[in-house]
């Protein structure tokens, strides 16, 4: 007999009792062939049927640039699942749990390591959502037959059980969560979006391969960068840009242990971030942090008051030296090419302050190209946080929509 629930938030218009009942109960299930029907090296074509691996499926779809493609004659040889739109396929072995919605081709099969699940006399789009919240987590968890690698079995998968409301709810929050799930692809392509121009503007903002002349400058900024090396004199042709060692131009602070101080407001910070609050700040000055051990490659700013641990190098600029703008050089350097280590990443106060980069004279430059970035980074942010505030809205909603 089912179990009958109902969930803390529901649509107007809806009151009758879900249902507990096995996926089993509302879809067939197809195993992807194995043995000597397993398509081989000799099976695969650069356009074919495609070959579905647990790897080619991302973000709740399947990604056919990536998949192997068959032959029409092994496809036709074989006996396991044949995919359908509409079908999901669920990861088995590996990655489990992870899976896909068949909704942009119509002929396909799958590895060994997958299940093909065809819903039947249930919305498919609801099941999918199902299977993407923590229902699906708990049901794992309970049938996992595996050992040393995680393992379910069609038939275990079969056993999952989940909540069933009538045909018209389901519809509607199927509805409900592919809009939500459109809203947040549409902000994560806009963050990527903007972090990509990012990327490009920090390449392009700064001249490169021995070049005086970036490829993007400022309005009214149109004089040379003259270059010096460590042991060169410097030869200045324009007044405006020039080549220094990072230890001419920051203070380079060691970070230090902060178990002997009492709870207070002055933020700790590590390589990964804020870690907790103390009673006395090591600097009172704006700074960039960049790891000297573990995480080396990600500089972030420092805001005065702050202590940092001794896997953390604080940097403060002099005064005639912009930090945003620092920051955004920072951002361009390969500092794993600075590693010396042989284990655990780790750089020097001395590899630091002896590499050299280029930076304008004048302040007002650098404030004009550090406050773009810095704008830009506010941007990233304000893009982010609306993503994460969906992702937590969608959470919320799976949680308090689903028994």
């Amino acid at each position: 007999m089912s179990e009958k629930k109902k969930p803390v938030v529901r649509f107007a218009g809806f009151t009758s009792d879900w249902e507990q009942r096995k996926v089993g109960d509302y879809c067939d299930m197809f195993n992807g062939d194995r043995s000597v029907k397993y398509p081989s090296a000799q099976d695969m074509v650069a356009d074919g049927i495609p070959f579905i691996n647990a790897g080619d499926l991302e973000d709740g779809r399947v990604k056919l640039s990536s998949a192997n493609k068959i032959t029409r004659e092994k496809y036709d040889d074989l006996g396991g699942a044949k995919l359908q739109l509409g079908d999901i396929v669920y990861c088995l072995r590996g990655t489990l749990g992870k899976n896909a919605y068949i909704d942009n081709f119509d002929e396909g099969t799958v590895a060994s390591s997958l299940v093909a699940i065809r819903p039947k006399n249930i919305d498919g789009r609801y099941l999918f959502h199902v299977f993407n919240s923590d229902i699906e987590y708990r049901q794992r968890v309970v049938h996992d037959e595996g050992a040393a690698q995680p393992n379910l079995s069609a038939k275990s998968v079969s056993e999952f059980l989940m909540p069933v409301p009538d045909i018209d709810e389901q519809k509607k929050l199927s509805s409900f969560f592919d809009h939500l799930n459109h809203l947040i692809t549409l902000h994560q392509r806009k963050c990527d979006k903007l972090k990509n121009v990012k990327k490009s503007m920090l390449e392009k903002m700064f001249p490169k391969n021995g070049r005086k002349v970036s490829e993007i400058r400022f309005a009214g900024f149109t004089d040379n960068w003259e270059q010096r090396n460590d042991n060169e004199e410097l030869e200045i042709r324009s007044e405006e840009w020039y080549i220094v060692s990072i230890g001419d131009i920051v203070s380079i602070g060691n970070g230090k242990d902060y178990k002997h101080l009492s709870d207070g407001n002055i933020p700790v910070y590590g390589t990964g971030g804020y870690m907790l609050s103390v009673s006395e700040a090591l600097s009172y000055d704006d700074a960039i942090g960049i790891g000297r051990k573990g995480t080396i490659d990600r500089p972030y700013v420092l805001k005065a008051p702050y202590w940092t641990v001794d896997t953390l190098f604080y940097c403060i600029p002099q005064n005639n030296i912009d930090l945003n703008f620092i920051y955004a050089v920072f951002q361009t350097i390969d500092w794993k090419k600075l590693d010396e280590s042989t284990g655990v990443p780790s750089l020097s106060k001395e590899n630091i302050a002896n590499y050299s980069l280029l930076i304008p004279r004048s302040v007002d430059i650098q404030r004009k190209i550090g406050r773009f970035f810095k704008n830009f980074d506010n941007l990233i942010t304000l893009h982010q946080r609306k993503l994460e505030k969906l992702q937590n809205i969608k959470k919320s909603c799976l949680e308090k929509m689903f028994v």
